[in-house]
C-alpha cells in the first residue's frame, strides 16, 4: 500500500512538472495572448482559466478510463464529440504553431528571403491548407 502512494505521488509530481513546462511555454510564445487579444475577451479571464483547467481534466479523464467512459455513448453522440474535439484540437494546434513561427520570426525571415513584398496571408493561407490536407490524408490512409 506504502508502495502504491509513493508511486502515485511520484506520477502526480511528474505530470504537475509536464503541465507547467508545457503551460509556461504555451504563454511564453503568446498563445493565449493573442486568442484573447484578437477576441477582445481580456474581461473574462477567469472564464479561459475555467476552461483550460475543466478540458485538462476532461482530457486526463478521458484518457484514463477511455474504454469505460464511451460505452454508454451512442454513436452519433461520440461523433459530434471526436468532430468538436478534432476541431478544437485542431484550432489549438495552429494558433500555437503560428505563435511559435512569430515569435521565432519564421515568416518575415521567410518573405524577406523570397523579395515578397505583399501576399503573406495566401502564404499562411496556403501552410493551413496543407497541414489541413496532409491531417485528412493521414486520417484517410489511416482507416484503410
Amino acid at each position: 500500500m506504502i508502495r502504491k502512494v509513493i508511486l502515485f505521488f511520484i506520477g502526480l509530481c511528474g505530470g504537475g512538472i509536464v503541465a507547467a513546462g508545457l503551460f509556461s511555454f504555451i504563454v511564453s510564445i503568446g498563445a493565449l495572448n493573442r486568442i484573447i487579444g484578437k477576441t477582445r475577451t481580456g474581461n473574462h479571464i477567469k472564464l479561459y482559466e475555467y476552461c483550460i483547467t475543466a478540458g485538462i481534466m476532461l482530457g486526463n479523464l478521458i484518457n484514463l478510463y477511455e474504454p469505460e467512459a464511451v460505452r454508454w455513448l451512442p454513436v452519433w453522440a461520440g461523433l459530434i464529440l471526436i468532430t468538436a474535439f478534432g476541431l478544437f484540437a485542431g484550432i489549438f494546434v495552429g494558433t500555437l504553431v503560428m505563435s511559435l513561427a512569430e515569435t521565432l520570426n519564421a515568416l518575415p525571415v521567410f518573405a524577406n528571403n523570397l523579395h515578397m513584398t505583399s501576399g503573406m496571408k495566401y502564404v499562411v493561407l496556403s501552410i493551413a491548407a496543407g497541414k489541413g490536407a496532409g491531417a485528412w490524408l493521414d486520417f484517410l490512409m489511416s482507416m484503410k
